[in-house]
């Protein structure tokens, strides 16, 4: 999710750079830098921790000159925020530079490979290792054909997710860019080229762009951009023209960045799942500095939506690790007097890093003796240092206040622990695990097939928009979809909504059911279908309309439902990731149709940073 930008033309370079990088400043990152190449063919990099404006106060309004550079905002994954991870990177002669966006997951093999051959490295970062795959590749060679294919016999070599820019000393007019799994667009002017990782980068400059596709490199010079495939297969493909503004570049041309971000998701698993799965095991190296084995109970503790997020994952834990397990609100657990010690791990999820009660909570399991492990997005927060060990969301910015797909990702994290746990126990085995783990990678195509039916979620939204509460129901693994979706229409439409166990509905709420009152219930498979069909006709007696989420293929819910909200079948402890998708989408279009601020609701932060 960090921020590219690369020029080649007869215009000074820097100040593009640095004009694009501003208008990609939405993206969120922690360090800046840009690598220019001078008229004496030298390039020269500046780069600093902290947002852009660090580094321009830095230049001072002193730019290297040259015509042809890049610039990179970092989102960090690997390696502290500081100056020194920060991008550009350069090989060891400083004759190459490289940007990167994306995780190189064959790093570690790759660094250790590179150093026998003499290689040095001055950073913490996968990316370094692309700088020196290249100049690996290119030593002795020289021409702009040579370079294009050093990079893509590099790449080769690389497994993970990028997008890529890189030039080099030899070839003053060449930006080669390449990309997998990362977005990357090229803007074609007249005698000059760019290469960005978004489109608003481009806006100023150029309305015509190409999108560089997965598997694919770029060459940019002054006159155009040529396109192959790692095979070195040239691909031909004409350019489209930019209609969108700024605002809506921004948002991907989305309305909104909550609705950009829900259709991320099937990414976001997939970034998620990157680099921790191997076959029929789950790798997490991080947990490695645990001492698990005197572990004989967890606590999960998380404010809102990661609070729900943990009681997902108490219940995994239980089912995969047989570890006992509490999911406790942090501002609560603080002020419980909770009893801790060396036996007992506490897991922190929090998206910012930053909130207030959960860094308290953090604190208290320091002091008390009890191992630290902290599920967390944003790389080099608060609660991350000190932490026992640290388990990364990698799903990049989210700019909407509201949580969406960093939820799916805490329940694709805590999804793996838990998984991974089991395995360090002894409880699984590989013939266990392997179904689990393939459902895990069908899980991206699946949310993709959830929103395929967005249209038809938008329509049953509209029809229940002027309603003024909602009740939510589920049970077993329901039961945290049926908070979380009920949070979700609160937070961006300001309904009214609970949720509830579907089995408390008689033991006081259902007294406030009537017409009036929609009743959402999570209804997928598994043996408690049932008991949430019973409790479905206990709210069709009173008249209340029903909508469900429920599996394709489920026939019988189409009897007891006025609406049903699809999603197709997956394993019972992952049907949560699933069933957040439609209920993100309801919020979302019932707030639309309300004309709410949906990316900034009313009295919230998207950091809670005070008690």
């Amino acid at each position: 999710m960090c921020g590219i930008v690369g020029y080649v033309g007869p215009r000074t370079a820097a100040p593009i750079l640095l004009d694009g990088l501003q208008r990609l400043e939405y993206r969120g990152y922690d360090s800046a830098g840009i690598a220019i190449l001078t008229p004496e063919r030298k390039i020269e990099i500046k780069k600093t921790q902290g947002r852009l404006s660090v580094l321009l106060d830095a230049l001072q309004g002193s730019t290297p000159p040259g015509y042809l550079g890049l610039g990179h905002t970092r989102w960090a994954t690997h390696g502290e925020p500081n100056e020194i991870n920060a991008h550009p990177h350069a090989d060891c002669d400083g004759r190459l530079v490289v940007v990167h966006n994306g995780i190189i997951e064959n790093y570690g093999s790759l660094r250790e490979g590179l150093r026998a051959k003499g290689h040095h490295f001055t950073s913490e970062t996968d990316t370094e290792v692309l700088a020196h795959l290249i100049e690996e590749e290119y030593r002795g060679h020289q021409g702009p054909d040579e370079f294009v294919t050093a990079v893509r016999r590099a790449l080769k070599q690389a497994r993970g997710a990028y997008a890529l820019a890189a030039f080099c000393a030899e070839e003053p007019e060449l930006l080669v860019g390449a990309r997998l799994f990362s977005p990357m667009v090229v803007g074609l002017g007249s005698g000059e080229n760019y290469l960005a990782s978004d489109i608003p980068a481009l806006l100023p400059y150029t309305r015509q762009a190409l999108i560089v596709e997965d598997g694919e490199i770029v060459a940019l010079d002054r006159e155009g951009a040529s396109i192959w495939n790692l095979e070195g297969v040239a691909i031909s493909r004409e350019p489209f023209h930019i209609g969108w503004d700024l605002e809506a570049a921004e948002k991907g041309g989305y309305p909104h960045f909550m609705l950009k971000e829900i259709y991320e998701e099937p990414q976001v698993i997939a970034n998620a799942l990157r680099g921790r799965l191997d076959g029929e095991r789950v790798l997490l190296p991080e947990v490695d500095k645990l001492d698990l084995a005197k572990i004989q109970k967890a606590y999960i503790v998380a404010c809102g939506t990661s609070h729900y997020a943990g009681l997902v994952g108490k219940r995994l834990i239980e089912e995969f690790a047989r570890l006992p397990a509490e999911s406790i609100i942090a501002s609560e657990f603080r002020y419980s007097n909770p009893v801790l010690d060396q036996n007992t791990l506490v897991i922190l999820i929090s998206q910012s890093g930053e909130t207030a009660d959960t860094l308290a909570a953090f604190r208290l399991a320091k002091e008390s003796g009890a191992p630290t492990l902290v599920v967390a997005n944003v790389l080099g927060s608060s609660i991350t240092r000190g932490a026992d060990a640290v388990l990364y969301l990698q799903a990049g910015p989210e700019i909407c206040v509201v949580a969406t797909k960093t939820y799916l990702a805490m329940l694709a994290v805590l999804t793996l622990l838990a998984l991974d746990l089991g395995q360090r126990r002894g409880l699984l085995a590989h013939s266990q695990i392997a179904p689990i783990l393939q459902e895990l990678r069908d899980l991206s195509a699946k949310v993709d097939r959830v929103l395929d039916g967005a249209e038809a979620i938008a329509e049953i939204a509209r029809r229940y928009a002027d309603r003024k509460n909602f009740f939510f129901i589920g049970r077993g693994w329901d039961y945290p979809s049926a908070l979380e979706g009920a949070l979700k229409l609160k937070e961006i439409s300001y309904l009214h909504a609970e949720g509830y166990p579907a089995g408390e509905l008689k033991h006081g709420p259902i007294a406030l059911l009537d017409p009036e009152v929609p009743v959402m219930a999570l209804a997928t498979p598994g043996p408690l279908y049932e008991k949430i069909i019973s409790n479905i006709q206990e709210v069709k007696a009173r008249r209340a309309k029903v909508l469900a989420v429920a599996a394709e293929g489920d026939k019988e819910i189409t009897h007891h439902a006025d609406e049903v909200l699809w999603i197709p079948r997956t394993l019972e402890p992952l049907s949560p990731i699933l069933s957040a998708v439609p209920l993100q989408l309801f919020a979302y279009y019932v707030a639309r149709e309300r004309g709410c601020d949906i990316d900034k609701p009313r009295n919230l932060a998207k950091s809670v940073t005070v008690e």
